[in-house]
């Protein structure tokens, strides 16, 4: 829960954002709610390329389409400032900032930003404190280090689409994209544990965040057990390949998910939908046993869980401790009273939007250090001239004139 009067874990620390779309700002959204002042910059006139990544847009207060719902997710309590920085001047905000800043994010290709001075080695020149993490699909070193990476073809890459979807069915893409939000939680740790170097050391370092390794790394038992057999995993639809039963079923009115986890839990499973004593059985004593006899097993519960509601075996498998839960759509999930209750969903004012904005929430708890109040994803280019004016001390008059000049 948050509090207004209380200051964030990572209050006092500066963060200048060069990323774009949503690893980058993933990482630094949750270095925001900490308690970091983000700055973001922009293309001015432009922006992140999210803000116009819809349908569905929020509509200004004039009438026109504001920004996308997209945009909004990654860049609550940031400020936004507008620089070109492939210009002099533009590049010369940036140097000036940087020595200001405690952690600089950045997610252009390999070498790119190197062409306007704006690189590792620049930067820790400017700021040897300095903490800069580099997001990129492939990584700093490698074959592929130069070349663009993209969720969808991480997910690819990775074997991640190869284990998912139905045994008899195509490879098919998660549903959201997992391998950007991955790295970016890799990236806001280790900017975390950077800082905490830093702070000791008076040293900053060089953070390098490949959504490719990122997603290697969450591939956990699926890689391990490759590696343990030589064979591939493959597609299971819904059921997992080291527990069962651990999958959708079909009560008589919806789907409802089953995970058990255990002898223990099997046991009053069983029990609990009619199959009295069938623990004993020795196809099913334990779980490797079950995983051996999948289909037998299922066999025999499918047709009791078809017989009743789901509402009836929720509250029958809760009572004695089995896992169970509806398979929900994105409104239901949104409506659950335990999400309610957790306080997930975060709705937020803004004056050019004629309607809040609501998104996920935070999901730190921090009992001592509370995450932000929320505040809006920032309109492009909002706090340009305070920003300029309070950290570089330029006055009406220069910021007016790089303006005029499309600099900011």
């Amino acid at each position: 829960m948050t509090t207004s009067d209380s200051k964030g874990a990572l209050s006092g620390v500066r963060v200048l954002d060069l990323s774009r779309v949503l690893a980058g700002p993933w990482a630094t959204q949750t270095l925001a709610d900490l308690g970091a002042e983000v700055i973001k910059v922009e293309r001015p006139g432009i922006g992140d390329d999210t803000r116009g990544w819809g349908p569905p847009f929020h509509q200004g207060t004039d009438g026109r389409p504001g920004d996308s719902a997209y945009y909004m997710v990654a860049n609550r309590n940031k400020a936004s400032i507008c620089v070109d920085f492939s210009t002099d001047e533009g590049r010369d905000i940036l140097t000036a900032l940087i020595p200001k800043c405690d952690v600089l994010v950045e997610n252009f290709k390999t070498g790119h930003l190197a062409r306007y001075g704006l690189d590792y080695d620049a930067a820790i020149a400017l700021n040897p404190a300095l903490v800069y993490c580099s997001v990129t699909g492939f990584g700093q070193t490698g074959p592929m280090s130069d070349r663009a990476g993209y969720d969808y073809l991480i997910q690819a890459m990775s074997g991640l689409m190869s284990v998912t979807g139905e045994t008899d069915g195509p490879p098919t893409k998660v549903g959201l994209a997992i391998s950007d939000l991955v790295a970016g939680l890799y990236a806001s740790n280790a900017i975390m544990a950077a800082l905490f170097s830093a702070r000791q050391t008076g040293k900053g370092q060089h953070i390098d965040i490949s959504l490719l390794d990122c997603q290697m790394a969450v591939m956990t038992n699926q890689a391990a057990n490759t590696l343990l057999t030589g064979q591939s995993a493959t597609r299971m639809g819904s059921r997992h390949p080291s527990l069962a039963p651990y999958q959708v079923f079909e009560a008589s009115d919806a789907p409802v998910v089953i995970a058990v986890a255990n002898d223990g839990q099997f046991a009053r499973l069983c029990d609990a939908i009619g199959l009295d004593g069938l623990h004993h059985d020795a196809r099913f004593t334990t779980n490797a046993a079950r995983v051996e006899n999948r289909a037998a097993l299922e066999d025999l519960i499918m047709p009791l869980l078809k017989a009743r509601p789901i509402i009836c075996w929720i509250e029958a498998l809760a009572a004695v401790g089995v896992p169970c839960g509806p398979l929900n759509t994105m409104a239901e999930a949104l409506a659950e009273p335990q999400v309610i209750a957790r306080q997930m969903i975060d709705t937020m004012d803004r004056d050019d939007l004629d309607q809040p904005v609501r998104v996920a929430a935070s999901p730190l708890r921090l009992s001592e250090t509370p995450v932000k109040v929320p505040k809006a994803p920032p309109s492009l280019g909002a706090d340009t001239d305070q920003v300029l004016a309070d950290l570089l001390d330029l006055g009406e008059m220069d910021i007016a004139r790089l303006r005029k000049r499309g600099i900011i």
